[in-house]
């Protein structure tokens, strides 16, 4: 297996505080697994976000090497960087184009997704000046975000003397409530799509992300864009995740401590130990993604009744106790050996062996949200590819 390090500055990997394996074969794996789905279908990655928060010039040049071409990003800034990394591929901007863009637009050989009349004019004026750069459409077919209203972007597409000088090269949609599969509006937006993409004959069409493409053929249409699936996280609610983990993140206990029955910790002295415990100080806190809404107790943001997380250990799964602070957190380890676990051990936060989303929900959020926050304290390591 190959393996590669990136520390970003920070202490090495093997010793390092809080660090990130990042499974790039399972991404590649993933990306396969909805190439199989999806059969004839094209699969994009989307890539925004420093590829979820696991690199991009990794995640992105990993998933060419493997045949991917086609990649979509959120602004003009990541597909600048994204470009020498995809020398050939396709590079959809999914927030459009702005006055003072057209430069890198053309040179980049981007493809802005335009979502308004007034990107359509500025674009059109980047045509009336000679260049022909490509570019697609977004319909909001319902989610009540980015895109032209359906009967809009219909008229367009019937306008023959529009369409005899612009062609776009896809137009786009996206789901709302596609992580639901019973939810009625996945039917109204396809049937709504569907509409558009008749008016837009002969070109390509997308509609459905990670989540959409679990709905079924009929949401494939040419080209699928998933993104949370890739790295790992779950895309549809009450289905088990079919997805291998795109990245593991572990935290260095830095000191193993007896507690006496009685005795608190952390801030606000919100857990009390009622009996003799033994725990586990790590190095990750709020400031490496690890969210204060995560702790055990003693959070009056989170409503819920979750008890916080657990980690896991040399087999065991510890619970995370008392608040999480911003470089420090707590986790008991009674239920292992004494002498088991030592300082120098790691701690799986999430990963291998704890679900991403299973954290995450002890969190009150969502599994984009955790990747997204890691932050630039961790040692990485990037593994296959």
């Amino acid at each position: 297996m190959k393996y590669s390090t990136r520390n970003n500055g920070v202490e090495p990997f093997e010793t390092a505080a809080a660090r990130l394996t990042v499974h790039l074969n399972h991404i590649v794996d993933n990306w396969r697994s909805l190439c199989r789905i999806a059969r004839s279908a094209q699969v994009a990655a989307v890539v925004k976000a420093d590829a979820y928060g696991l690199g991009l010039e990794d995640v992105a040049s990993t998933l060419y090497r493997a045949g991917c071409n086609d990649f979509f990003v959120a602004g003009l800034n990541e597909a600048v960087r994204l470009r020498p990394i995809v020398p050939e591929a396709r590079i959809f901007i999914l927030s459009g184009m702005w006055e003072g863009q057209q430069a890198e637009i053309i040179g980049y050989k981007l493809i802005p997704i335009l979502a308004s009349a007034e990107q359509l004019s500025l674009f059109l004026g980047l045509c009336m000046d000679g260049a022909n750069p490509p570019f697609a459409l977004h319909v909001d077919t319902g989610m009540g975000r980015l895109g032209f209203l359906p009967e809009d972007a219909i008229r367009l597409g019937l306008d023959t003397r529009f369409r005899s000088r612009f062609q776009p090269a896809m137009i786009m949609s996206h789901l709302a409530c596609a992580d639901q599969k019973d939810h009625p509006m996945n039917r109204a937006q396809l049937e709504s799509f569907q509409e558009v993409a008749r008016a837009f004959e002969g070109v390509e069409s997308s509609l459905a992300g990670s989540a959409g493409i679990f709905l079924g053929p009929d949401y494939h249409f040419d080209l699928v864009r998933p993104g949370i699936a890739l790295y790992g996280g779950e895309a549809v609610s009450g289905m088990a995740n079919p997805m291998l983990p795109g990245v593991t993140a572990e935290a260095r206990i830095l000191q193993v401590k007896s507690m006496k029955a009685g005795q608190t910790v952390s801030y606000g002295a919100t857990h009390r130990f009622e009996t003799d415990s033994r725990i586990a100080v790590v190095g990750a806190g709020y400031a490496d993604g690890w969210h204060r809404a995560m702790s055990g107790s003693g959070v009056p943001l989170r409503n819920d009744k979750s008890n916080g997380v657990h980690g896991v250990v040399k087999g065991f799964s510890v619970p995370q106790i008392g608040r999480i602070t911003m470089d420090v957190s707590v986790f008991d380890i009674s239920a292992a050996p004494e002498h088991y676990i030592r300082s120098g051990d790691y701690i799986e936060l999430f990963g291998e062996y704890v679900g991403l989303d299973d954290v995450a929900r002890a969190a009150g959020t969502i599994g984009y949200e955790l990747l997204t926050s890691i932050g630039q304290r961790y040692a990485r390591r990037y593994r296959g590819g």
